[in-house]
């Protein structure tokens, strides 16, 4: 069995492993604002749900590689909200496109030809095309290194018609198919092929 000793290793090799072996990992894409109101649109793998009572989810946000801070930390710093919309296959190559650095005020969703809906209870909007959003409401932010981790209160979920048993409040199977992220730079995979495993009694 190969060893990598990960103390001391170069940033970009470390990432290279980990991203090719945690996989696949859900996709945030974020859509934030900062004091001005001005939307930003960027997608993020290091992301995932932590809990519901609250309901809670973590974000890893890196620095650029000049070390400055990304707009999404920016926004979320200054208005201390954010939404995560999730992505399905049809939306996958719009989402990438959203990851270019543009200059700080420029939209992403315009760009990507998509639009913004508005949210309920945060000033951020969500990707209207979306197939689900999360509202999300920042709890606590550790920075530690590079990184920057946000965790966050969801507050509500915007789901498509159809996907949910409303009186439920469960998933349908197969109704719901966002792709996940694997190895970089331009990994991913579909949802669709899917099994069961019975849970313990």
């Amino acid at each position: 069995m190969d060893y990598f000793d990960l103390s001391g290793c170069d940033t970009d090799r470390v990432y290279a492993l980990l991203a090719g072996l945690v996989t696949p990992r859900p996709i945030a894409w974020v859509t934030s604002v900062d004091a001005e109101g001005r939307v930003n649109a960027a997608p993020f793998s290091f992301f995932n749900l932590l809990g519901v009572s609250p309901p809670v989810v973590a974000l890893g946000v890196g620095d650029r590689e000049d070390g400055t801070p990304k707009d999404t930390a920016l926004n979320i710093a200054e208005t201390g909200e954010f939404v995560v919309n999730l992505v399905d296959e049809a939306l996958c190559a719009a989402m990438v496109s959203t990851a270019r650095e543009v200059p700080r005020g420029v939209s992403e969703l315009e760009q990507a030809g998509l639009s913004a809906a508005p949210s309920r209870q945060v000033r951020a909007p969500r990707v209207e095309q979306a197939p689900a959003s999360l509202e999300c409401r920042l709890l606590q932010t550790l920075s530690v290194g590079e990184n920057r981790i946000f965790l966050a209160r969801v507050l509500a979920a915007h789901v498509r018609d159809g996907v949910v048993d409303v009186a439920r409040m469960r998933v349908r199977a197969g109704a719901h198919a966002p792709v996940g992220r694997l190895h970089s730079p331009d990994g991913y995979c579909r949802t669709v092929d899917r099994f069961s495993v019975a849970w313990p009694e």
